[in-house]
């Protein structure tokens, strides 16, 4: 549905987005993440065509953005980090309006205000002056424009910034309602997003990709070690040493009489190599639990570390 290729951005001297690619299915929800001037806005402005790549491709639903601009757009629902609505115009009449500009046929115009209208919860509001609404309920009418001439692909940079837990509780659940029917990219720097609502999860750092995986993947892959926490009843003396005398131990601590925290490298195989020296050395093993990083933790690790090739 999405292909990007290569995509770069360049002001002046300064690099904003470097070497950007991803391809990404109709149905699928694509967390971008990352730090605030990581370059995902920038990225996502070329994606919609509201800005031109310095080199680079993107492709829409078969349609080349630099070749048919107009056409990927009509493919496209955009929410900028700022709702782009008319504040003085009742939330009816500017889907109207927004409805006409991206000239969905007038024999659908009701049937798609009414569908954009219940499926961000503003149907009681309709009526309503969107400068008198309160700032989640703007933001609903910012994704109401985004999706009201049903496009194949939705973009939402930053959509819950701002808003209160019910709010953002509101919208996580209306970007789950419409992935599988339309394809999804959610820029943000917010991890408990990407948790929540993404099958796939791109990591952008100083304009790169740093990482590209689904949540499970990053964490469970990113580093070599693992964590093990053992809980052993009749732990003979030097127990700790024999521990970390093996070969796929990197270290252990004690965290209680009973209580080891074993950090390994090797897979199955070393927890099977673990597993059989403590039972080896007459202690019962009473407990083996593997902790992955949390998404947080590799985000903090790839973002901090320097990525390759040039960037700014």
């Amino acid at each position: 549905m999405i292909k990007v290729e290569h995509l770069s951005k360049v002001y002046g001297g300064r690099v904003a987005v470097w070497d950007v690619s991803f391809n990404l299915e109709k149905g699928e929800v694509l967390g971008f993440l990352g730090p605030n001037g990581a370059g995902k806005t920038t990225t996502m402005r070329m994606i919609t065509g509201f800005i031109p790549p310095s080199s680079g491709k993107v492709i829409v639903a078969g349609h080349d953005i630099s070749e048919e601009p107009l056409r990927v757009k009509e493919e496209i629902g955009y929410l900028c980090e700022a709702p782009p609505v008319y504040r003085e115009m009742s939330v009816k009449s500017y889907l109207r309006f927004v409805a006409s500009l991206k000239k969905v046929p007038r024999s659908r115009r009701q049937h798609c205000l009414d569908r954009a209208l219940q499926l961000c919860g503003l149907s009681d509001v309709a009526g309503r002056v969107i400068g008198n609404l309160s700032k989640g309920y703007r933001q609903r009418v910012g994704l109401a424009q985004a999706i009201i001439h049903e496009p194949a692909v939705l973009i939402l940079d930053e959509p819950t910034v701002g808003l209160d837990p019910r709010q953002i509780r509101d919208i996580r659940s209306l970007i789950k309602e419409l992935s599988g029917e339309q394809t999804v990219i959610l820029s943000t720097h917010i991890l408990p997003e990407v948790t929540v609502t993404c099958s796939r999860v791109i990591i952008i750092s100083e304009g790169q990709v740093v990482a590209e995986d689904t949540v499970q993947g990053l964490t469970e892959g990113l580093s070599r070690t693992e964590t093990l926490t053992l809980r052993v009843s009749g732990a003979p003396e030097g127990f700790r040493r024999m521990l970390a005398a093996l070969d796929q131990v990197v270290d252990v601590a004690v965290e209680g009489s009973d209580r080891f925290q074993v950090h390994l490298e090797g897979g199955d195989a070393a927890r099977a190599q673990l597993a059989a020296a403590v039972v080896g050395c007459g202690a019962g093993l009473l407990e083996m639990a593997r902790t992955t990083a949390t998404l947080e933790e590799v985000f903090l690790k790839l973002v901090t570390e320097e990525p390759e090739g040039e960037a700014a």
